[in-house]
């Protein structure tokens, strides 16, 4: 559980909130379910206008890597590849084969497998970089409908308002009708801006931040595999696998 992104989350909100309540203003004031449909609604819509409805699932799915970000354990990945390692000098790379079938991970045991079957090391790198390549694109994609909630949400926010306004121009004959008008006009810009700026585009941030540390650890893991299929030092592999961690 990402405890930092929740904190941030709740103090943006409270920040917002307190604000206007030290200002004398009430939270209902903020509450406008017909500025919160037009806005959410229509961002949602442009959203999956934009992009395929796959790559659009993909990413309301990655949402929850923002509070629950992918366990990764590079330590742990290092330790394994050194003993793979260790192993493959003593027994040769065949005593590896034994080790794919508790690899849950496709992308790991295929790496292994192709190890296993005696690839070159350049094929190997190639093979996996292909894999590698193609993991980020789908995935930096799905992040990004997140960033582009966060460019159409303020400008449907002002869509929102003038709705508001031309609402508020109907009944100026009847003073009673006003208020709700003005309200969805400002509510709605707000809601646009809000969504945007604190949730949306850092939650973009976020996942793409996510994605890098992943793409970063697979590299590191076809990195060791390419220095054991080389013969490499299982110590001079560790080393230079030390290097991916921050």
């Amino acid at each position: 559980m990402d405890l930092v992104s929740i904190f941030g989350l709740v103090l943006s909100v409270v920040a917002i909130i307190g604000g206007q309540l030290l200002e004398g203003g009430h939270v209902d004031s903020l509450v406008q379910p017909t500025a919160f449909l037009i806005v959410i609604g229509g961002t949602l819509g442009a959203v999956l206008l934009q992009s395929p409805l796959r790559t659009v699932q993909k990413g309301m799915k990655m949402a929850s890597w923002v509070f629950r970000p992918p366990i990764l354990d590079p330590l742990g990945l290092i330790e394994q590849l050194a003993h793979w390692s260790h192993l493959a000098r003593k027994e040769g790379l065949l005593s590896l084969e034994a080790q794919t079938e508790s690899l849950d991970d496709p992308f790991l045991s295929k790496g292994l497998q192709l190890l296993v079957d005696g690839a070159e090391p350049e094929r190997l790198r190639e093979v996996m970089e292909v894999e590698i390549s193609t993991y980020e694109s789908e995935m930096k994609q799905a992040a990004k409908i997140w960033e582009s909630a966060g460019g159409y949400s303020p400008t449907i926010g002002i869509l929102g308002a003038v709705m508001g306004l031309i609402h508020v121009m109907e009944n100026l004959s009847d003073p009673s009708k006003l208020g709700a008008g003005i309200a969805v006009a400002f509510v709605a810009t707000i809601y646009g801006v809000g969504a945007a700026n604190l949730i949306f585009l850092p939650m973009a941030k976020k996942l793409m931040s996510n994605i890098a540390r992943t793409v970063a650890i697979k590299e590191m893991y076809v990195d060791g595999l390419v220095g054991i299929a080389n013969g490499d030092n299982p110590r001079i592999i560790e080393s230079r696998l030390q290097g991916y961690i921050v």
